[in-house]
């Protein structure tokens, strides 16, 4: 399900929220939003993209999902609404621009656009269904499997096949040791799945 704002359609929502909120540039590894601090704006990305990831109480960070160009964080929506701290840490994972909407405004952009609310229960169903598809693969899929999965994901959201990236970064995404992914690695170049660099991995 698509749940990306579509603003040459709704024009009048983003002038809108241009209007209530503000715009802040991020460079690659900001970030935007960190645990357990308290939600004041809702972050929309106008540009480039966004990793929202969690930590246990081992501090390992687990990837949930990324937010691209027109989607906006559910889990921020909901707890600057119910007062919450956040339970997400947000990183950009590229040069990004945001639109931060105060969380007080959301009242006032409900009241005014009807289709507001159909944007956030769309954007609720497709984060709930990454949600599920990260506890499946925790559950049942082997680590070559989720390491795999999660490079052609990262491949989509550049749109390049080889990506800049350390064994020790995709280990700690992946909640695993970076031992763990440099073996799995060098597995899936004997097969011919991916051609390893320093700190580049290309998908072939």
């Amino acid at each position: 399900m698509d749940t990306a704002v579509n603003w040459d359609e709704i024009r009048q929502i983003r002038e809108h929220i241009s209007k209530l909120g503000y715009v802040k540039a991020y460079k690659q590894g900001d970030v935007i939003l960190e645990e357990n601090t308290r939600i004041q704006s809702i972050p929309f990305v106008i540009r480039g993209s966004l990793k929202i990831t969690q930590t246990d109480d081992d501090y390992r960070e687990l990837l949930l999902y990324y937010l691209q160009p027109g989607e906006s964080c559910i889990m921020s929506v909901l707890g600057g609404m119910h007062e919450e701290k956040s339970k997400i840490r947000a990183v950009a994972e590229e040069e990004s621009e945001i639109l931060f909407l105060p969380k007080e405004k959301i009242p006032e952009l409900t009241r005014a656009f009807p289709q507001w609310l159909d944007y956030i229960f769309k954007l609720y169903h497709k984060r709930f269904t990454e949600l599920l598809d990260v506890v499946n693969a925790v559950a049942f899929k082997k680590m070559d499997e989720r390491l795999l999965d999660f490079l052609q994901k990262k491949s989509e959201l550049s749109g390049n096949k080889t990506l800049t990236v350390t064994h020790e970064q995709i280990a700690i995404e992946l909640g695993t040791a970076r031992v763990v992914i440099s073996r799995l690695l060098k597995q899936m170049e004997k097969e011919n799945l991916v051609e390893l660099g320093r700190n580049k991995i290309t998908l072939l």
